[in-house]
């Protein structure tokens, strides 16, 4: 058997683990896309220790600012975006991805709370930890989210009163409420806990979950998106019921088909996976449009810094640089290199500076998002890098491993490299 754990407005609940007076009232967690770090003030911006691959990482004071100071920008006008939202704030309309303008609209005594990261990270790991202490595999999915196999651990008749027992156990020790769906396989499991929601435990027995599945939409179906929801139409399928109908069809489809057909019938969806390596690094930032080309090189060598830093802490050495622009009007420019070099500060701000210079192809356009990523990640032992620069990217390292233990001493900050000194000029003149 399989139970699938899910931290209910995780966010909100975290909140309240630390503050009774949000106990019962509509509150929602917000976010802003944080701009903090392209100013020219001196703050101390530092990296959470307890950063990890679903937690924000950056950090300034979000969680101690006031709504004033944290929504309200410096014309007046509230920005931000609805993270997570209670019960009581669902029942006013007030939904994820909402702006903060529209739930204020909808429910004007709406609590809003900046976000706090590490208090996230830190309530997501002590629950990781007494999942392992009372579950013989668990997997992590994500900050809030967990599958836990007690086959062979647990019999049948068992189960609910274990899950009962691990649900009071984390209230009593966390102060978090969850929902807990059981079903023999992972997926179904996961399905199964939005009908145990909120603060709930249901159990869908084998002879059951065909007449169980057999209505629902096959948008409610984790991992069947938009998309592959109008392909699916197409053929005449609408509830999970019509997927199970459907074998030939599915497995017509090779790989993805078939394992999406499996999933939603329990079929081989039986292995956890215990270690969920990161397979790309990124930072990004969303602001009003900008015209100023020097002001935006600024910015990408800005968060060519941040995302060295995150690189240098998570001690990978990727081998391919992305940059994504999207501009006014919903046009796009995006592009990627590969390299074979040992990772470095200089010379990924130098390569992010020409993938900018060369990708920005709509210079009429004001640019209102800049993301850039890294991938690739190389294994020092195996990979051959290019010879006649090793000695010279051994040499760079060492001073970036420097600059690192300054940065995670004193803040991001404090050491600037000549490239971002230079581009700061630029901009003044």
């Amino acid at each position: 058997m399989f139970l699938h754990l899910d931290l209910d407005c995780f966010f909100v609940s975290a909140h309240r683990t630390i503050d009774e007076s949000l106990k019962n009232i509509p509150v929602a967690v917000g976010g802003r896309s944080n701009l903090n770090i392209f100013s020219t003030q001196k703050e101390v911006r530092r990296v959470s220790e307890n950063s990890g691959a679903f937690v924000s990482t950056i950090l300034t004071n979000e969680g101690q600012k006031s709504f004033q100071d944290y929504f309200v920008d410096e014309n007046g006008k509230i920005r931000g975006i609805i993270t997570t939202s209670s019960y009581e704030a669902r029942g006013f309309g007030v939904k994820t991805a909402m702006s903060v303008n529209e739930a204020l609209r909808l429910c004007p005594n709406l609590k809003m709370i900046p976000p706090n990261y590490p208090l996230y990270h830190e309530l997501s790991q002590k629950l990781f930890k007494i999942l392992e202490y009372e579950i013989p595999l668990v997997e992590q999915f994500s900050i809030d989210e967990f599958f836990g196999d007690v086959r062979g651990y647990l019999k049948e008749d068992e189960v609910v009163d274990f899950a009962y027992y691990l649900k009071k156990k984390i209230y009593e020790e966390l102060k978090l409420p969850i929902s807990i769906g059981i079903a023999s396989s992972k997926y179904l499991a996961k399905l199964i806990t939005e009908y145990a929601k909120p603060d709930g435990i249901k159990y869908i027995k084998d002879e059951h979950m065909d007449s169980f599945i057999k209505n629902i939409p096959i948008g409610e179906f984790p991992g069947i998106g938009k998309g592959y929801q109008e392909r699916l139409k197409g053929y005449g399928i609408k509830t999970l019921g019509d997927i199970k109908a459907k074998k030939n069809l599915f497995y017509s489809w090779k790989k993805p088909g078939i394992e999406l057909y499996n999933r939603v019938c329990g079929i081989n969806d039986t292995k956890l996976q215990q270690h969920r390596d990161k397979k790309s690094i990124g930072i990004g930032r969303s602001f009003d449009a900008i015209y100023d080309r020097q002001e935006l090189i600024r910015r990408v060598i800005i968060l060519s810094r941040y995302l060295c830093f995150i690189v240098k802490k998570s001690n990978v050495n990727p081998l391919t640089y992305a940059i994504y622009i999207k501009y006014e009007s919903k046009i796009k420019s995006k592009d990627h290199i590969n390299v074979n070099r040992i990772f470095n500060e200089s010379d990924f701000k130098t390569k992010m500076r020409e993938l900018f210079l060369k990708n920005d192809t709509h210079k009429s356009h004001g640019v209102i998002q800049l993301n850039l990523t890294v991938s690739n990640f190389s294994d020092e032992k195996s990979f051959t890098y290019n010879i006649f620069e090793y000695e010279e990217d051994i040499k760079k390292r060492e001073l970036s491993n420097k600059i690192q233990q300054l940065r995670s001493k004193y803040g991001i900050d404090i050491i600037k490299t000549a490239s971002e000194l230079k581009e700061n000029l630029l901009r003044k003149e």
